[in-house]
């Protein structure tokens, strides 16, 4: 079980050869690596997995290879998306290993990756940046010097908001405690990827980002930001896995506002458990400590009634209007959009 999702093993993944899975999407959600938080959002499940859904369908219209096989209606069949009328929480993928670093002495070792060829989950979170928006990892990592112009592609230190005339293509870990952003020299080293198949990626990510963006434009939103998760097959070809294009995965805005899971990071910015998180991190990293929450001694409050509302209403609404069907009881996207920035 994920902070977010589970996964029900229909066939095991055995060497070489692939499992099939389904992940069970649930109404929970995590912010700051924390794990699940104290609400459950209504409705935020079953829209991550039509949405997840829709740009899995859009990306093999492109020929991008992922781990998507269909839906999972109520009399537990598989289905694609348009043959779909009830919203469904189930979808069925099929499944790699899952090789982990091991950690000792304070760091990760990845030596796993040199001796395995496919059928295989990339440890890598790979990341597009459209755009500079509020709350952008970009600029507190410039600023720290854990990140350089020239690592980013840049020529000239960004400003929040400003739009970019090339995307940002950024990584960071994917199975330590608390993820890392790294360089893509330490991402290729990690993976044991070639020069190739790190442009690969690229290229993956590239179409990713265009299709996502395309397709939100047309409800009048930009497509600030997102990742995506890649695995080998047994081939050793790249599949994207995991899910895109949601709420969850991307920061999408409107006018400025935000409309993903940041408008829930948004409010616990504010608060004090934020900052005990933050000092928390700060002292397992100087100490060689792997488990942060350990050291935390506060613990995150609810979501007020009203913002949790608004964010229910926000996951149900962008599944309605991306999709062109009625799954949700909810308002308009736009009475939702005027909602958060009220």
């Amino acid at each position: 079980m994920g902070s977010v999702k589970e996964i029900e093993i229909i066939e095991k993944v055995e060497g070489n050869r692939m499992g099939t899975g389904r992940f069970h999407f649930s109404d929970r959600y995590s912010v700051f690596d924390w794990g699940q938080m104290p609400d459950l959002i209504e409705g935020k499940g079953v829209s991550l997995c039509i949405v997840g859904a829709y740009f899995f369908e859009k990306l093999a219209e492109k020929g991008i290879k992922t781990h998507y096989r269909g839906l999972i209606d109520e009399k537990g069949e598989l289905k694609k998306l348009n043959e779909i009328e009830k919203p469904v929480s189930i979808m069925e993928i099929s499944l790699v290993r899952v090789l982990k670093p091991s950690f000792s002495a304070g760091k990760y070792d990845y030596s796993v990756y040199k001796k395995e060829k496919g059928n295989f989950l990339i440890p890598l979170e790979i990341i597009y940046r459209n755009g500079i928006s509020a709350g952008s990892s970009i600029l507190k990592r410039l600023k720290s010097g854990e990140a350089k112009l020239e690592d980013l592609g840049l020529d000239h230190f960004p400003k929040e908001g400003e739009k970019l005339e090339k995307p940002i293509f950024d990584v960071s870990t994917k199975l330590e405690l608390k993820d890392r952003y790294i360089s893509w020299d330490e991402a290729k080293e990690i993976a044991s990827l070639s020069d190739k198949e790190v442009e690969e990626m690229k290229d993956i990510l590239s179409i990713v980002n265009k299709t996502i963006t395309e397709e939100v434009n047309k409800l009048g939103l930009e497509n600030e930001d997102g990742k995506i998760e890649l695995a080998f097959d047994p081939d050793r070809n790249f599949m994207v896995v995991d899910v895109v294009g949601t709420l969850d995965e991307c920061r999408f805005t409107y006018n400025g506002i935000n409309l993903s899971k940041e408008v829930a990071r948004q409010y616990y910015r504010k608060t004090d458990w934020y900052k005990e998180v933050e000092r928390a991190k700060k002292q397992a990293k100087e100490k060689g400590i792997e488990n942060w929450k350990s050291l935390c001694k506060i613990r995150p409050e609810k979501l007020p009634v009203k913002l949790k509302k608004n964010i229910e209403n926000l996951y149900k609404s962008f599944a309605n209007e991306l999709t062109g069907k009625k799954f949700f009881d909810s308002p308009p996207l736009s009475e939702v959009i005027s909602s958060l920035a009220s």
